[in-house]
């Protein structure tokens, strides 16, 4: 493995080196492919305008994102930033200096990369579902195909500047963003055949969210059982970055289990909440869909701006729980129902 980590090293290197010039682009590309824009910005969009796709989307991100974590602990993946420094393979020659960023102490294993991960299935997601919706509105043959063209080449494109920028910011060897996007894309297409995910009762939301979290849990117990620790990665994003400031706690693996629980149990929560069926009930409008999608972006960024203290790692994931299922709760209950009763008093006020 060495000598393919130095294989990395070196277009770490190189693409420091010569594509200076694009980090902003990089890492704009590496925050926008993190989950939290599937969330947040995409899952409300989709949601709206295409149900089953918005569903689809967040089933396909949880169950990927848990799968990421267990293949991480399993796979015992190396990131640049610290291999660098801890390897003998250069022995008594320099070792190669790499840059760091504000987001490249990661404190979870590298292999495969979630953000690759994430990004290919969430995008996998959203070009079959505009394929799927240009089908269904019979689009002209030729022009299907430009579109065809288009969106899987538009994504292709946005996988290869997620998976250089991963490399440029140290945070990941290439053969770990390729296994990222490789098992993305396979979650992404296994997921979405199943039926069971678009008419989900509480109870299976519930029982899924438990299984998901005792399985992770139990399995870190029973390791650590056996003398592996799989928090080694924590002490070395503290020994090897630069500043103190950029280990963030929200990337250790039980803060990203948590937080995408919280997602899945709030879509349960919201799609079984009777304020959504009541809403559900509503004719909707294109301008109530537009309405909807406009409010539930705009709490989502507020809610968003809601930091909390990690000194206290119990009530920081408690809160991260809390936080992701409200997320959920915004656009599939709580804007839909405000809105109808502004709706209906307006109209109620017009017929007075």
């Amino acid at each position: 493995m060495d000598l393919l980590h130095s294989w990395g090293v070196e277009l770490v290197v190189h693409l420091q080196t010569k594509y200076d010039k694009y980090e902003g682009l990089f890492s704009l590309a590496s925050t926008v492919a993190d989950l939290h824009t599937a969330f947040f910005w995409f899952f409300p969009i989709w949601f709206h305008l295409r149900r089953d796709t918005g569903l689809r989307l967040i089933w396909v991100a949880v169950i990927g994102d848990w799968l990421n974590l267990v293949l991480k602990w399993v796979l015992f993946g190396e990131r640049p930033y610290w291999w660098v420094h801890e390897t003998r393979f250069y022995g008594a020659a320099p070792t190669p200096a790499l840059l760091q960023f504000p987001i490249t102490c990661e404190t979870g294993p590298g292999s495969p990369s979630g953000h690759a991960m994430g990004a290919a299935g969430v995008w996998y997601v959203m070009v079959t579902a505009t394929l799927a919706s240009a089908t269904e509105k019979r689009c002209p043959p030729l022009l299907y195909k430009f579109l065809q063209v288009g969106l899987w080449s538009l994504m292709g494109l946005i996988l290869v500047v997620v998976c250089m920028s991963r490399i440029y910011m140290s945070a990941h060897f290439p053969h770990q963003v390729i296994a990222g996007v490789i098992t993305g894309v396979l979650v992404a297409e296994v997921v979405s055949n199943k039926k069971c995910i678009y008419n989900a009762s509480m109870k299976r939301y519930f029982y899924t969210t438990l299984f998901l979290t005792s399985f992770a849990v139990g399995f870190y117990l029973i390791l650590k059982a056996l003398g592996v620790d799989l928090l080694w990665t924590m002490e070395k994003a503290q020994k090897w970055c630069i500043k103190p400031e950029w280990v963030h706690l929200d990337t250790t693996p039980f803060a990203s289990l948590l937080r995408n629980m919280g997602t899945l149990f709030g879509l349960g929560l919201g799609l079984h909440s009777p304020l959504h069926t009541e809403a559900k009930k509503k004719k909707t409008s294109p301008s109530f869909q537009i309405g909807c999608i406009t409010v539930s972006l705009i709490l989502l960024q507020l809610l968003d701006g809601w930091t909390f203290s990690s000194k206290n790692l119990v009530t920081f994931y408690f809160l991260s729980f809390g936080k992701s299922a409200v997320a959920l709760l915004i656009p599939t209950t709580l804007v839909p129902r405000a809105l109808c009763w502004i709706f209906k008093v307006k109209r109620e006020e017009k017929n007075l």
